[in-house]
């Protein structure tokens, strides 16, 4: 039995990639982080993957969600979590009903930052028997150190560390598809460095 995980069997989880919040990934560059969540999204919606979106504190500091969430996912959008300041999301009986709601058990997640936002709903998910792929460069942290202690804490958890260019390889399994077309475009226009001719 494959272990790679497939658009029939995932889910997308999107913490907190909140206006406010972006600002605190210093370990990459921000605007690549935002742009691999967008990318991920944008797989979610032409592969029909469930996916969840949750914030903390949107009238805070923290700002409100990435607006082109709405554009790309505008169903999830308007059904995410909206979380009153409680750190781990997994603990959320909201967003946890909501995750257990998609009946998918591998779950692609992303967190800003991951230090705080990804660490723990990660690790807690693969305790409870999901299988988990945190993807690394649509998350980022304020330090290099923190940065470091969360992958370790994660990997050593059993949470698969990955990159969104792998994610989307792995979901689309096949560039000959029509899907398969559309992810490959995406590949080129949003996450890899423009190929020159």
């Amino acid at each position: 039995m494959s272990s790679y995980f497939t658009p029939q069997d995932s889910a997308l989880l999107l913490i907190d990639h909140q206006v406010g919040t972006m600002q605190l990934i210093k370990n990459i560059d921000v605007e690549r982080a935002k742009r691999m969540s967008l990318a991920l999204a944008k797989t979610a919606s032409i592969l029909g993957i469930p996916t969840v979106l949750t914030s903390s504190q949107e009238d805070r500091l923290q700002g409100p969600l990435l607006p082109e969430l709405k554009d790309i996912l505008p169903d999830a959008f308007d059904k995410r979590v909206k979380r009153e300041g409680i750190v781990n999301a997994w603990t959320d009986a909201n967003f946890k009903a909501a995750v257990e709601a998609t009946g998918r058990k591998n779950l692609i997640m992303a967190g800003v930052t991951t230090d705080v936002c990804l660490v723990f709903p990660a690790i807690d998910a693969v305790a409870e028997g999901y299988k988990v792929q945190a993807v690394m460069d649509a998350s980022g942290s304020p330090f290099e150190l923190s940065e470091d202690m969360s992958r370790r804490r994660m990997q050593d958890a059993g949470v698969v560390l990955t990159a969104t260019n792998t994610m989307i390889a792995e979901l689309a399994q096949n560039w000959g598809t029509p899907n398969g077309q559309k992810l490959i475009q995406l590949l080129f226009t949003d996450v890899l460095p423009p190929i020159q001719s």
